[in-house]
């Protein structure tokens, strides 16, 4: 396994770290987005060992880092840096033979809420809120790198229900600079529930025993997006919720057979 890191920004914050299998040109990208609540306290080390485990399964895999709420991110610079860090595969694809036509993502618990959203980019501009598209900076300059599929692992998935049940002490009014009384147009802007029904391929997963966040979460926006027509399929498996990242659970090892599943 070769691993190679890479910033795509300015901040300590804004970098992500390539896992490439020894296998000569790998079939996709697996983009591995970690969660935390969106709190700075938590990082890319939560990442590391899922995509070390998708290169030994010869997928390459992009650890993604980004800027969180405490350390300059929040909104709406953690938005801009998910996708920049997603666009910066372009830049590094042609020195590691990488083929971006397949690009997924694997998205944990604030993780999931990320991947989710960022598969939805093409739809933003369509949500009702213009004020909050113009504050998202984007610098992708036309070669934006869009995402074919995501699995979801115990993802917040719908913004309005977890601030409403005050998830993690108000992480998501904590996440987006007040609650949605007062910026009701940044908080539809942000929700994934938002943008479905998505044209591509979700897998929301979601684990039996999860006290952190709940099994509704990925029950409602799979029926919502169910019902639009997506392709989208909610499944229960067993473990808490950080079985999820536990590269020796079978709540994960259902996760990679999934990403590979989109991967193709």
């Amino acid at each position: 396994m070769k691993r190679q890191k890479y910033h795509y920004g300015d901040d300590p914050s804004q970098w992500g770290e390539l896992f490439l299998p020894d296998a000569a040109e790998p079939k996709g990208v697996v983009v591995v987005i970690h969660g935390g609540y969106w709190r700075s306290q938590y990082g890319a080390e939560l990442g590391e060992p899922l995509a070390k485990d998708l290169a030994t399964h010869g997928v390459a895999a992009w650890n993604l880092e980004y800027r969180r709420a405490g350390n300059g991110g929040g909104w709406p610079h953690t938005f801009a840096d998910v996708l920049a860090g997603i666009d910066k595969l372009r830049d590094v694809a042609g020195d590691h033979g990488l083929g971006l036509d397949r690009v997924v993502a694997l998205g944990h618990s604030a993780g999931g809420h990320l991947a989710v959203w960022a598969a939805g980019r093409n739809r933003l501009g369509e949500l009702g809120a213009p004020d909050a598209d113009r504050q998202l900076e984007r610098k992708n300059g036309g070669a934006a790198v869009h995402l074919t599929g995501v699995v979801s692992q115990s993802g917040l998935l719908n913004l309005a229900e977890a601030e409403r049940l005050n998830l993690s002490n108000g992480a998501v009014s904590n996440f987006l600079g007040g609650s949605s009384d007062k910026y009701p147009k940044r908080h539809r802007y942000a929700d994934p529930m938002s943008a479905a029904p998505l044209c591509v391929p979700v897998y929301a997963v979601h684990t039996t025993e999860d006290d952190t966040v709940p099994l509704s979460q990925s029950e409602a926006y799979s029926a919502a997006a169910k019902a639009g027509g997506a392709p989208v399929q909610f499944l229960k498996v067993p473990g808490d919720h950080f079985a999820l990242i536990d590269p020796k659970a079978p709540a994960y090892r259902k996760c990679r057979e999934l990403v590979q599943l989109l991967l193709g």
